[in-house]
């Protein structure tokens, strides 16, 4: 039977929250629909996103297109002018299933459809088909920081945590299902808990998590703020080994000037204590870390200063983001860095990086862990690199790591 088609853009929360919506239009019969969900990080991302829908229409003429996300968020009328498009849903509306029951009604509303800005419901993803052995679970949305460059928050509106019982509750049907590692996502990730009744902090909750469903064997974080780790979450890194030794921060620029006009809540200084204390409380941690190349006014003296820090930190998993001005933020109006320096450093920032996951990777020959195998032949280490299996492991099994082949290590069972 056909499944409805999910075109995606922008971050890793977005590409989670397509297959919530793939599977609540799939059980809404909505099995010819063509859904674009849409990213409004950069007026790239949004012009990409408009040929895709006229695209999705070329190539599918009987189709019904949806589409939804950030940039259909922030400009509904937009893209329901858009003569290709048959219906456009907010951030709220589209993780909602009654949202696609009612299209599929005979006499669906054409118009925007809006959601209301309540609680985030806890949102699960084991991907299409049968349940993956590791799987994204949502706990927070929405974002209260004002970043110069970004304009999420006024896509996804403010911090709202899911009540933790109904994370548990999710979890616990997650194992059951199948899934052995959650990874916990969310837009502001360590913001959760501070407008629920108790305000638990990103630590207390993740204990309580673990404590709650002791059938868990590995639990995982998204992104996280460096200025926001609160001091229950390292005494979990350092208490838990269920809590996986790995940290993706969200840095953005390794130049306290730039990080001062990105409006961010942390220095160079920062960044470089928490990546310290992270391996002095956990030494097989590993370090992912989100760099931005090219923010206005960046000169090369400054740019060096992030170069620098992807050395200085070991950022073995690096995202690399070219900056592109989106039209109503602050950084819009500053002054900007050519396109073609832009594209330059942001080729350097990835050499770094490739040079920082294969210095990770050697480090680790020798050595051994539990790896988690997602898929055949392939599976992943708790400080997060891909290792090649053997065909025939399953499961959770302890491997030693006995190479290093096209940026993945290969692991032998112990």
């Amino acid at each position: 039977m056909p499944t409805p088609e999910v075109v995606t853009f922008g971050c890793r929360l977005n590409a989670f929250e397509s297959e919530v919506i793939r599977r609540a239009a799939s059980e809404a019969g909505l099995n010819d629909a063509v859904i674009v969900n849409t990213c409004a990080v950069t007026a790239e991302a949004e012009r990409q996103a408009r040929q895709a829908i006229r695209r999705a229409r070329r190539h599918n003429p009987g189709a019904r297109i949806i589409v939804t996300g950030c940039a259909a968020t922030l400009a509904p009328q937009r893209y329901a002018a858009m003569p290709e498009v048959d219906c456009v849903l907010d951030n709220a509306a589209k993780l909602r299933a009654e949202s696609y029951l009612r299209m599929a009604a005979p006499h669906h509303d054409p118009l925007p459809a809006r959601g209301e800005r309540e609680g985030p419901a806890a949102q699960r993803c084991e991907g299409e088909g049968q349940p993956r052995t590791r799987a994204y679970l949502q706990v927070q949305q929405g974002c209260n920081h004002r970043c110069t460059f970004c304009i999420i928050p006024y896509a996804r509106g403010p911090s709202r945590s899911v009540p933790p019982e109904d994370v548990i509750r999710q979890a616990h049907a997650m194992v059951e299902s199948g899934v052995r590692e959650i990874v916990l996502t969310g837009v502001d990730l360590t913001a959760y808990g501070l407008e629920l009744p108790e305000r638990p902090s990103l630590g207390a909750f993740a204990r309580r998590l673990l404590a709650e469903v002791p059938e868990l064997p590995r639990l995982r974080l998204s992104s996280l703020d460096p200025s926001e780790i609160d001091d229950g979450l390292w005494a979990l890194l350092a208490e838990e080994a269920r809590l996986m030794p790995h940290l993706h921060l969200s840095l953005q620029a390794g130049n306290d000037l730039i990080l001062k006009r990105m409006k961010r809540r942390h220095g160079r200084a920062q960044a470089l204590a928490t990546v310290r204390r992270a391996r002095v409380l956990r030494p097989d941690v590993a370090i992912g870390a989100d760099l931005i190349a090219g923010f206005p006014t960046e000169d090369e003296a400054m740019f060096r200063n992030s170069l620098d820090l992807v050395e200085e930190c070991g950022i073995a998993f690096l995202h690399v983001f070219p900056y592109s001005p989106r039209p109503g933020t602050p950084a819009a109006r500053m002054p900007e860095v050519a396109p073609e320096i832009v594209r330059e450093r942001a080729a350097r920032l990835r050499e770094a990086g490739a040079a920082a996951l294969a210095l990770e990777l050697r480090s680790r020959i020798g050595t051994g862990g539990e790896v988690l195998v997602e898929r055949p032949a392939l599976g992943r280490a708790g400080f997060y690199a891909t290792v090649d299996c053997p065909a025939d492991v399953t499961g959770i099994r302890a491997m030693r790591f006995t190479g290093v082949a096209g940026g993945r290590l290969i692991g032998e069972p112990a």
